[in-house]
């Protein structure tokens, strides 16, 4: 009965007070929305190894105390782990099989020529909206300095910075030199100053922004590109990480006996590297990390001297997880948890602070949240729920599962999450089928598809996969 009455109470109090309206003065039925600013903060590459997030090698003081303003959804993943498909669902609203995104190089707007994007919807509500670095897909380092695939029609205002870091590209260190830089372990610890960077420069263009903007409502999207490899950063944030202190992930002998194949990425496992190979890979990513913490920290440290953080919604996310090292594997197109988990942070003015959810929620959910947190209707049936009832109340009651997808050559492979198992079918169980239960086995070194004490579980698995995937039906 306790169940009930809490989900009442919940219910009760979200009707109460919602984020968006506030009641006239005369006292009467009309509501009125707050038009609060969006800070939109996209991280390219990022993983969950932060601070606040348990990781307490990683200095990330920034994300942390953002961390302590909003709510950190633990359980947050993306719909797609390689750059465009994720970026093109997120700001559509649209599942992957729907946008037709699934590689880097056709635009969305191809297959959905009249979809109305997250920035667009701010901007056709009289928001002020802007776009400084990646926000839409860029190749990285390629692109940098470019519109890469980026939509005009989603912005009134756009900044492409290009800093030291392309400018030195041809200094990089390359541990995988048959890989193109933007798909390899490759590294530089540079000289010069925070500020002569790209992604300083793409905080020191936000904060002009914001200045300029102020005193009107703005959606404004900082697009940092680190810790993308190659990771560069200045030599400061490398001095923070000594080699020979660098964690390696835990591995055990054997683990790939029970993977298909086709869940495979890296091939061969690390792609051959050595353990100090790998310890200076990872050191670099981490590096990285710290670099572009600070710069987040500046652009908190700008909403409160212009006195914009009582009316500021922040949202701050990875397009995908990272692996590094997990599984033998490196970077992201995988399924495994390291790949497929984001960090999502997101701070309401005058709504819950320094709290955690445990609930399973994804990137595709940022839009509607949004939207229904600054009153805005979209325009088109969006896939993704609100998450206004887990930033009220962040254990409240929650039954959506998250779906990931990558496609390896002709094959998909598609995955389900609920807050206990990982379910995946590759090639619809023709290439594999995975079963992880996080519970007893959070780093995924049992696959328990094929035992028969998990049939039901594996039933019960594969039905809610299918819910996510109707064309597989």
């Amino acid at each position: 009965m306790k169940r009930y009455h809490l989900a009442s109470a919940i219910l009760f109090v979200l009707a109460l007070s919602p984020f968006f309206e506030s009641v006239a003065e005369d006292g009467g039925d009309k509501k009125e929305k707050k038009n609060y600013n969006v800070l939109f903060i996209a991280v390219d590459d990022l993983n969950n190894d932060l601070g606040c997030y348990g990781n307490k090698f990683v200095k990330t003081p920034n994300i942390d105390r953002l961390a302590k303003r909003g709510v950190k959804f633990n359980r947050a993943y993306t719909q797609f782990p390689l750059c465009s498909p994720s970026r093109s669902s997120l700001l559509t609203g649209l599942r992957p099989d729907v946008t037709k995104i699934y590689e880097l190089q056709t635009h969305f707007r191809k297959t959905l020529p009249n979809v109305v994007t997250l920035p667009q919807l701010f901007k056709n509500n009289n928001y002020y909206s802007a776009r400084v670095g990646k926000i839409f897909h860029y190749g990285v380092p390629g692109q940098i300095g470019t519109d890469g695939l980026d939509d005009p029609i989603s912005w009134d205002h756009k900044v492409n910075p290009k800093g030291r870091d392309k400018a030195e590209e041809s200094l990089v260190k390359n541990l995988t030199p048959t890989r193109g830089l933007g798909s390899a372990l490759a590294w530089r610890a540079t000289e010069g100053t925070d500020a002569e960077q790209t992604d300083g420069m793409i905080a020191t263009e936000a904060i002009k922004i914001m200045t300029e903007k102020k005193n009107s409502p703005f959606f404004l999207a900082v697009g940092f590109f680190r810790p993308h490899s190659p990771y560069v950063a200045p030599k400061k944030y490398f001095d923070q990480y000594p080699l020979a202190s660098i964690p390696l992930p835990k591995e055990i002998p054997n683990d790939l006996d029970d993977i298909p194949e086709a869940a495979l990425f890296t091939k061969p496992a690390h792609w051959g590297l050595s353990v100090d190979e790998r310890k200076e890979a990872l050191r670099a990513y981490y590096a990285t990390i710290s670099f572009m913490d600070a710069q987040v920290g500046k652009l908190l440290d700008a909403l409160d001297k212009l006195k914009l953080s009582d009316n500021t919604i922040i949202v701050f996310w990875s397009d995908h997880g990272y692996n590094v090292g997990q599984h033998g594997q490196w970077m992201k197109q995988s399924l495994f948890e390291n790949s497929a988990r984001v960090p999502l942070i997101v701070s309401v003015p005058g709504g819950t602070k320094g709290k955690s959810s445990g609930r399973t929620v994804e990137l595709l959910d940022i839009y509607p949240t949004l939207a229904e947190l600054c009153g805005i209707s979209p325009t088109q049936k969006l896939q993704g729920k609100s998450l206004t009832p887990l930033l009220k109340y962040p254990d409240a009651i929650w039954d959506k599962p998250a779906y990931t997808q990558v496609r390896r050559g002709e094959i998909f492979g598609r995955s389900v999450r609920s807050e206990r198992f990982r379910y995946t079918e590759w090639d619809e169980g023709k290439a594999g089928v995975e079963l992880y239960d996080h519970q007893k086995d959070p780093n995924e070194f049992t696959n328990l598809a094929k035992d028969n004490a998990y049939l039901i579980t594996v039933a019960e698995m594969a039905t809610l996969l299918k819910k996510g995937f109707p064309a597989i039906e």
